[in-house]
């Protein structure tokens, strides 16, 4: 029972890299105005085949969130405070002496 669950964990984590890899791949044949219908449908039954594994996975009870580190998007580190910059006056140019 426990290989079955490894097993399907491994399943689902190389199947959600597939997945960005082709959404990846359709974003480019978007841009370029190509036709993306293969790589959309491809993407299709990568989600239908996702849907039956997590279906299985949780009959199995395994609940635990399944992290993939290529996914997973590095929080933002918090930005400095800002430091109040003192205005400055205009102040008119003194002449120089004329001699």
């Amino acid at each position: 029972m426990d290989n079955r669950i490894n097993e399907i964990r491994r399943l689902i984590r190389s199947l959600r890299v597939s997945m960005k890899q082709a959404e990846a791949i359709m974003r480019e044949q978007i841009n370029r105005d190509e036709d993306c219908s293969f790589v959309a449908q491809e993407i299709l039954k990568m989600r239908t085949v996702m849907s039956l594994l997590v279906r299985e996975r949780s009959t199995l009870g395994d609940n635990e969130p399944i992290l993939v580190q290529d996914l997973v998007i590095p929080r933002r580190l918090p930005t400095p405070p800002r430091v109040p910059v003192a205005k400055r006056r205009l102040t008119p140019l003194r002449e120089a002496t004329r001699a």
